[in-house]
């Protein structure tokens, strides 16, 4: 995907579901399937999972460049990542991550909080994506904590999947 490709990709996947979220009652917010996030932690998760790609990508690029290397590999098109995550996924399934044990359960009054949060994450990692060189999208790496270390173009549009799963999951559990 180029840059343009990429950050529609973002814009449409993010309006899906800020438009999804706006539309579901309120009292399923707090409420989720057994053994599954309610819709508010899954809004929050998507959420925590963004703020420090954009917190990253703030940073000058020579020291992402020296914190992290640089790519040692060309970059997988689109259906190779979502095909690597979702193979990642299997291998973990049953295991829970760190970071969602015990995962606060958002208020009702949270909601449009995290809702305006999640737009204008989206926004912003619209803009930087938009500011980074082809190169850099390339080369510049980051570590994801399931995938690995991925070049920021990858990073880029396993954010705008990730979306996509969490309300595909939002819209067959409800």
């Amino acid at each position: 995907m180029d840059k343009e490709d990429i950050i529609q990709h973002l814009e449409s996947k993010y309006t899906e579901l800020l438009d999804w979220l706006e539309h579901h009652p309120d009292e399923k917010w707090t409420e989720g399937p057994d053994g599954k996030w309610t819709t508010g932690q899954q809004a929050l998760h998507l959420l925590q999972s963004i703020k420090p790609l954009n917190d990253a990508l703030s940073l000058p690029k020579f020291l992402i460049r020296y914190k992290f290397g640089k790519a040692n590999r060309s970059v997988r098109p689109y259906e190779a990542i979502v095909k690597r995550y979702h193979e990642r996924l299997e291998k973990v399934k049953g295991i829970t991550y760190k970071g969602s044990q015990n995962m606060k359960i958002p208020s009702v009054n949270d909601k449009q909080y995290i809702l305006n949060r999640l737009q204008t994450e989206n926004k912003k990692l619209q803009y930087k994506t938009n500011k980074l060189s082809d190169k850099q999208l390339d080369k510049l790496i980051l570590p994801h904590p399931l995938m690995g270390k991925m070049p920021l173009r990858e990073m880029i549009m396993w954010t705008g999947y990730h979306v996509e799963h969490h309300l595909d999951s939002l819209k067959k559990n409800y």
